[in-house]
């Protein structure tokens, strides 16, 4: 089983941000380079989709609609089952990040990667999982309005920043696509490596607050444990529910492999900058670690998982 190197510089990020925090006028320059370089991952995000498949996909409006409810109807009921454990389990601020966890977007580099890897619907996986990123501007805040709005900064002014950040310079890609959707594609493993130091940055930035309000004294490491096991069967719930909800549905083999990890992945480069967006910045990076937590094991487990699942595919995917 391969470990992701990825996996071992996000915890060297959090560590990093544990230990020799950012302060000051320091902090404040680096959360500017934040918001830009994930205002700029976005829009190499919309200047990849290409319009003529969107549309295209669109018409399998089944799957499409199957992932969209497993991320935004059904992982947010589980969130508030979780949050109803007592404070003596869980305490609230990472309840409250688990229930944040359930809410936030698929991801889209994850997903599609590994849809293409296991032989899946990958065409598919690419316009649901910017759909899931599209509708998560909206729904992502008003949902904290709705199941979190004591502890949280939900305004108008906020919803504005995320589509600002996240919503704009997708669609300015989009746009932009004719001119320099081939350049993108053709430097797209030169990329890759700018999406992960993007949300290593922001993992930086959330733990450097954190570790300036004093919060990581205050949570004792078998709160740490807990969240780790809830993510966990969280993972597992996730990946039992959509295998089993693409049987039921009777797709088709690579429509199954989109739908699994479209439906399971949680995405942290929208979770982090909605985070903080909506969240004040002392309580941020306890909120987030259970997606941070979740993040990890959904990349080491769908790794796995897809590999094996290219090894049995069958030679007529249909």
């Amino acid at each position: 089983m391969r470990i992701d190197p990825f996996l071992v510089v996000l915890l060297a990020a959090a560590g990093l941000g544990g230990f020799l925090p950012a302060t000051g006028d320091g902090l404040q320059a680096i959360k500017i380079a934040a918001m830009v370089t994930i205002g700029l991952l976005f829009f190499l995000y919309g200047a990849r989709l290409s319009t003529a498949e969107t549309v295209r996909n669109l018409r399998h409006w089944r799957l499409q609609l199957a992932i969209l409810v497993t991320t935004f109807v059904v992982f947010p009921l589980v969130g508030l089952g979780v949050r109803l454990l007592p404070d003596a389990v869980l305490p609230d601020g990472l309840a409250a990040g688990v229930l944040l966890l359930c809410l936030v977007p698929s991801t889209i580099q994850g997903c599609v990667v590994y849809t293409r890897i296991a032989h899946g619907n990958s065409a598919a996986a690419v316009v649901s999982a910017s759909m899931s990123n599209l509708l998560g501007v909206f729904l992502v805040p008003l949902y904290v309005a709705l199941l979190m709005g004591a502890d949280t900064q939900v305004d108008g002014s906020s919803v504005l920043r995320i589509v600002g950040q996240l919503l704009a310079p997708f669609l300015a890609g989009q746009l932009l696509r004719p001119l320099i959707g081939r350049w993108v594609e053709r430097n797209d493993p030169w990329l890759k490596p700018f999406d992960r130091s993007t949300i290593l940055l922001v993992v930086y930035v959330a733990f450097s607050e954190g570790t300036e309000a004093g919060i990581w004294t205050a949570v004792p490491v078998s709160s740490f444990a807990v969240v780790a096991g809830i993510c966990a069967v969280l993972l597992a719930l996730a990946f039992g529910w959509t295998a089993l909800l693409g049987r039921w549905l009777r797709f088709s083999r690579p429509d199954r492999v989109a739908l699994l990890f479209c439906g399971s992945t949680k995405s942290l480069a929208s979770g982090l900058p909605m985070v903080a967006v909506l969240f004040p910045g002392s309580t941020a990076a306890l909120v987030v670690l259970p997606l941070m937590i979740y993040h990890q094991l959904q990349l080491l487990t769908s790794t796995v998982l897809s590999e094996r699942l290219a090894r049995s595919a069958p030679d007529d995917p249909a």
